[in-house]
């Protein structure tokens, strides 16, 4: 942190001296601002590289646009250049969760990682008996620094203005912290990976890996390798294809928040394969699933249905019950929330296929997010159950948007009937219609 502070000050100097001799007033910002400190930084960040992509998504969720394009810039640059593990360290974490001669477990092990992610990476390994397996190691050390290393990101964003100067850090930090630790913990994951495994059991469109225990470790996480290609890339596909994938992901939403209580909140594409040759979609990454309480639960839906029913006052009072409101809000700022959610709904209240080709939904809710901050002055974080759904629904949005889906939506309504044998059918009706 101080050589990253020490190099920052020589970049301001040095390039508050060149604007001097060209007669310009820069601001301080704008210094602390020039590709070569934006370059120190990712530098320093990359060595946080959880810690940073975790922070920074969440601050993307609640600060959305009004962050500066530099920080997205930077975040972009991290995902792309990912810092792996050299041999030597893999091999002495694999030594510590299997043994010295853990290598004699595999014909064959591949060192290049298939995939690099905030907490681990992702190796191809095949057994004796011909089985192909994905080996998810942990970075060492990981679990023990994060919440350090959050501390320090939140430092950097700070030092460099990355970050609004009335934004509230406190709760995001703790939050990043709670998550970071969460998907750290490949037993937690192992067990989310089973839950949902156990619930989709019975739908032949979507596949969750089973966790191979022999293998698995705190360290180590083992399952099969299944085939597929992320979901983004079905952009050249037929039609049929696009739009089953984009009905079945939403209905897993629905699924996720009505019936199973718990949702896998990471919309990152790469999270869901689509296997041609046996028409299913495969869900990976169970690190960031979250239970749902009942109140929030019934408050969605509530708030669903008053939408719906154009209800503006059961609307609010859902909204009341999940926590969108403080409690200064005024009579305009609760009427943008409301016509926010109006948005957010239009496919679910759209009568007959919505055509999210020609829909610029995502713009707009943009948009009226900007003026709700902006314009109103409303700056106030729903709860954080609330953030992560809506960063779910909004990735299946645009993911719906790449792919110039086209969706009836209506049958998802089901899910908002509060009777036990309306669920009962509902998951009947799911099954039957996955499975023709």
């Amino acid at each position: 942190m101080g050589r990253l502070a020490t190099g920052m000050a020589g970049g301001v100097m040095s390039a508050g001296a060149r604007r001097l001799i060209s007669r310009e007033r820069p601001a301080l910002r704008d210094l602390m601002l020039t590709p070569g400190n934006l370059s120190r930084v990712a530098t320093e960040m990359a060595q946080l590289r959880g810690a940073a992509m975790k922070l920074g998504q969440l601050l993307s969720m609640d600060a959305g646009q009004l962050l500066p394009a530099e920080l997205s810039v930077l975040l972009d640059r991290l995902r792309a250049d990912a810092d792996t593990m050299p041999g030597s360290q893999l091999r002495a974490v694999l030594a510590a969760e299997w043994g010295a001669d853990w290598q004699n477990q595999f014909a064959d092990f591949n060192f290049r990682p298939m995939a690099a992610a905030s907490i681990g990476q992702v190796h191809r390994a095949v057994t004796h008996d011909g089985r192909a397996l994905a080996i998810k190691v942990q970075y060492p050390g990981v679990a023990r620094s994060i919440d350090s290393d959050i501390d320090n990101v939140a430092t950097l964003l700070r030092l460099t203005r990355l970050v609004p100067a009335g934004l509230d850090l406190a709760p995001l930090l703790a939050e990043a912290k709670q998550q970071l630790h969460a998907e750290a913990d490949y037993g937690q994951e192992a067990a989310a990976m089973t839950r949902y495994a156990a619930w989709l059991e019975r739908d032949p469109h979507l596949v969750v890996p089973t966790v191979d225990t022999g293998l698995s470790t705190e360290r180590v996480l083992a399952m099969p390798w299944l085939s597929g290609e992320p979901v983004d890339r079905l952009v050249h596909s037929p039609a049929t294809v696009r739009n089953e994938a984009v009905r079945w992901l939403l209905e897993l939403l629905f699924r996720e928040l009505f019936e199973f209580n718990c949702v896998q909140t990471d919309p990152n594409f790469a999270n869901f394969l689509y296997d041609a040759s046996a028409r299913h979609l495969v869900l990976l990454d169970f690190g960031a699933t979250r239970d749902y309480g009942a109140p929030v639960v019934s408050g969605y839906r509530a708030l669903l249905t008053a939408a719906l029913d154009d209800d503006a006052a059961a609307m609010a009072d859902a909204a009341c019950q999940i926590g969108y409101f403080g409690q200064a809000i005024t009579p305009a700022q609760r009427d943008a929330v409301l016509a926010l959610f109006r948005i957010a709904t239009e496919p679910l209240r759209h009568e007959g296929v919505y055509d999210f080709s020609r829909s610029d939904i995502a713009q707009r809710i943009r948009q009226q997010g900007m003026a709700l901050s902006l314009e109103q002055g409303y700056w106030h974080s729903p709860p954080m159950d609330a953030l992560f759904l809506h960063r779910k629904l909004a990735g299946l949005y645009l993911l719906a948007c790449r792919l110039q889906a086209q969706v009836d939506l209506r049958p998802l309504r089901r899910w908002l009937v509060d009777d036990a044998a309306a669920q009962d059918d509902a998951r009947s009706r799911s099954a039957g219609s996955s499975t023709a």
